[in-house]
């Protein structure tokens, strides 16, 4: 009797799909996060399918009445597909911030370089919530298309497509109709109501312009990796994208700064002022024409 991975190998909507994944070499040892919803359960079968030697990890957050019963189901799947299986239990209490408390919690135990089954649809979502943030273009560059992410040019219905194709019961989180998240809003209601306007499916036109941004992006980091940060005539006379750049690269420790800390860096090289607050109780200072960062003096 054919093994469910055998099974999926044969249906040839899976090569195409395996065609527009970003998966390393056969036999390549990888981790995925598997939650038991469509798009990880996916790209748990597609590893596998992949000839990937699959470990499949899911993470109880505890926010669910009987959510421990998840993890028994995806053990399952990942037994069919020939794949091991890990998983941990975190708590995460309800409150503020509950979403992202709890991605923090699961990538703390996740393995590095876990892969997840974000698709195009969520590269769409991140790029409009990128947007209401005042993100710039790194942001509207929306997630990077790393190994870790292998499904970006894949649709949602497809990996619900390939569920019902293979008879595999998914998981619905209850917690996507919950419109207290920001994302679940611009899923259900932001996205409809621009397709309804543009008459098309804005997720290819979202992700295609976003792809378009990460390539400008990346050129112009690169021509400000060449700009010394700490050269006030430098950064006065540089293209202004520039200076930018070179001034966020600069201050990125701990926390990147934001718009109106990156303009009072570029009024001291411009010879403005002799110094400004960058938070964290320290300061850029101009003197003999070169800027340094000073630290918050401490109490003897």
């Amino acid at each position: 009797m054919p093994s469910l991975t055998d099974s999926a190998r044969e249906l040839p909507f899976v090569n195409e799909l395996l065609s527009r994944c970003t998966f390393p070499l056969s036999n390549t040892a990888v981790d995925c996060a598997v939650s038991g919803g469509a798009d990880s359960v996916a790209l748990l079968v597609l590893a596998c399918a992949a000839n990937l030697k699959v470990t499949a990890w899911h993470i109880d957050h505890g926010l669910r009445e009987g959510s421990h019963t998840e993890a028994a189901l995806v053990a399952q799947l990942a037994t069919q597909l020939g794949a091991r299986f890990e998983s941990r239990t975190v708590s995460v209490e309800h409150g503020a911030n509950t979403e992202a408390r709890a991605r923090e919690a699961r990538y703390a135990v996740l393995p590095p370089g876990v892969m997840t089954g974000h698709t195009a649809d969520d590269q769409a979502e991140t790029i409009l919530i990128n947007l209401l943030r005042g993100s710039g273009t790194r942001g509207l560059a929306g997630m990077q298309p790393t190994a870790q992410r292998p499904l970006l040019h894949i649709r949602r219905s497809e990996t619900e497509q390939l569920c019902h194709s293979l008879g595999i019961a998914m998981f619905y989180d209850p917690s996507n109709d919950d419109e207290r998240y920001q994302r679940n809003r611009i899923r259900h209601e932001v996205l409809p109501l621009l397709e309804s306007l543009a008459k098309r499916d804005l997720v290819p036109v979202l992700t295609r312009q976003a792809d378009l941004l990460r390539d400008d992006d990346d050129l112009l980091n690169e021509l400000a990796s060449a700009l010394d940060p700490t050269d006030a005539v430098a950064l006065a006379s540089a293209p202004i994208a520039l200076s930018r750049r070179a001034i966020r690269s600069w201050l990125t420790n701990p926390l990147v700064p934001d718009s109106a800390t990156v303009e009072r860096v570029l009024g001291v090289a411009r010879g403005s002022t002799l110094a400004c607050d960058i938070g964290l109780g320290r300061q850029v200072r101009r003197s003999q024409q070169r800027l340094r960062i000073t630290e918050p003096e401490t109490s003897k």
